[in-house]
């Protein structure tokens, strides 16, 4: 699916949340706690927005790995890395979140963006995460929230519903992708719950951020010394 709507998910992503994207990541690399000189990984990295978002925050001698399921992804990451000036920091992966493929204790810290809502064991994801950041560092995750606001979820939920769907198949040439998008929002865990199944992996000092009214949530963790 995700290879099918590759060449226009930046467009239709920027689109749907009015632009408001590129602060949300701002907010994940600062909740990341990266250093310049430091070592990232960005699992579902997707077209490498946060991956270089990342990178910028770790230049110029920090390096990036962006890891991520869909070929076509990876490969639009690949065209919108080169024109980063500090691309040879960047290493795109082609593997699966759920067996990644680096030694523990290897990475500062590790991020995923609108990524956990599509895996199929969220739980697994998140440990193999904190197993391969090292000690002390932070877990960090974006993604669909449920906001509570009485007249203003039910606005969002419609959208999501109906509005979204329409502008995937208009500009993303995709209904269905978009379809999946409102099913799979419904179905992930609200940020409270996610916060809790970070905890039951091992991870402390958890905790999550509702952004936007709650459209969207960060929620973190810090792996034991």
């Amino acid at each position: 699916m995700f290879d099918s709507i590759a060449g226009r998910y930046d467009l239709v992503n920027s689109l749907m949340t009015l632009g408001l994207d590129r602060t949300w990541r701002k907010f994940i690399v600062n909740q990341s706690e990266l250093k310049t000189g430091g070592l990232a990984l960005d699992v579902c990295c997707g077209t490498g927005r946060l991956t270089v978002e990342l990178a910028s925050s770790a230049a110029p001698a920090g390096r990036v790995v962006g890891l991520d399921f869909s070929e076509n992804m990876l490969a639009v990451a690949a065209k919108y890395v080169k024109q980063f000036p500090f691309k040879e920091n960047i290493t795109l992966v082609h593997g699966d979140a759920a067996k990644l493929p680096f030694p523990a204790d290897t990475f500062d810290c590790a991020t995923v963006a609108w990524g956990l809502r599509n895996v199929p064991d969220i739980s697994l994801v998140i440990k193999q995460m904190a197993r391969v950041v090292k000690p002390g560092g932070k877990v960090v995750s974006l993604d669909m929230a449920r906001p509570t606001v009485f007249v203003f979820k039910d606005l969002y939920w419609f959208a999501l519903r109906t509005v979204i769907p329409a502008l995937g198949r208009f500009l993303g040439r995709n209904k269905d992708a978009y379809e999946y998008l409102y099913s799979s929002a419904r179905l992930f865990p609200p940020p409270e719950e996610l916060a809790a199944l970070f905890s039951e992996t091992g991870l402390t000092e958890t905790a999550y951020y509702n952004l936007c009214g709650g459209i969207v949530a960060v929620v973190e963790g810090r792996k034991r010394f």
